[in-house]
Parts: structure tokens; sequence; C-alpha cells
């Protein structure tokens, strides 16, 4: 889901609020966040697609505070709808938008400014023994990242297919 905020601004600058509870329930998101994660990364660095297993999966509320990014959720809940479909979305200091990702969606971006800043809130604290991940160029994904070159970490370089993974989303 698309979060656009009300943004207040004057010639001292611009107010938001990156999350209410009441609004955000009252736009049918509930979300208790544990954990806020921000990160700094150069253009073409591309981070993910990650994702927890049960029972650690994470809700996440995507904001680019510094720059510009390429955001993508990949649903990954078998029998599901949105299953192997991803959802692209231009995250920026300037349209100041956020994405929702609900639990049972895998999650990347791309840096596609020089520099920017990450910040996102998570519903379920990290566990490293339940972490996932999808290769980030997966052809059945078909996801068009809009970057010449990508700066991966080497646990990124070396996630699975989709495909090869889907039986074991429903079990963890």
């Amino acid at each position: 889901m698309l979060v656009k905020p009300k943004v207040f601004g004057d010639d001292r600058g611009f107010f938001l609020e990156s999350f209410s509870r009441r609004d955000f329930e009252s736009a049918g998101i509930e979300m208790e966040i544990v954990q806020i994660n921000h990160s700094s990364s150069v253009k073409g660095v591309l981070r993910g697609l990650h994702f927890q297993y049960r029972p650690f999966q994470q809700a996440k509320l995507v904001r680019c505070i510094r720059g510009e990014i390429l955001d993508v959720a990949v649903g990954i809940r078998p029998g599901s709808a949105s299953f192997g479909k991803h959802f692209p979305v231009n995250l920026s200091e300037s349209n100041r938008f956020m994405l929702y990702i609900p639990r049972g969606f895998a999650h990347g971006f791309v840096v596609l400014s020089d520099t920017a800043e990450v910040e996102y809130a998570v519903d379920n604290v990290y566990s490293p023994d339940h972490e996932g991940g999808i290769i980030w160029n997966d052809p059945d994904l078909a996801i068009r990242w809009p970057v010449e070159k990508t700066i991966l970490s080497e646990k990124d370089r070396k996630w699975p297919l989709l495909r090869d993974i889907r039986d074991s989303l429903g079990k963890r």
C-alpha cells in the first residue's frame, strides 16, 4: 500500500507524521512498530530481496529520507493472488511517499540517486535463523531494475530463485 502523508510546508521547511497509529488503522493497516532501521547507500546498491520465515515474518513501512530509490515488494504467500508478482514504486525525499509492505512479501530496493538514506519500521524483530531471500534478477519475476550496474552484498548474490523455495514458504 502506497502511503502519501500530509505534508505541511512553509518558509521554515516541512512537517509530516511518518507514522500515526490512528490514521494507519483507519486505512486498514495495523502495525505495532518494534524496530526502526536506517541504511545509507550509493547509486546502484541493490539490497534484497529479503524476507523472514515464520514466526519472524515482518511487515515494513519503508521511506526514503534522502535521495531516491526504486522500492519493490514481491508476493511470497503460496496460493495468494499476489504470489510471484512484484510491486515497484519510486520513493524519494521529494515525494515523501512511504510503502507499507505486509507480512508475506519479500522486499528490496535499488538506489537511483548518487546516495540515498532509507528508513524502515518493522513489526517483528530480526532473526538470522529465519532469514530468507530471493535472487534480485529472478527471470520469473522480471523486475526492471533501472540501473546499469548493481552493487550487491555477497549474500544477495546467492539467494535462490522463488520457484526453488516455493514449497518451503508455506511450511516454515
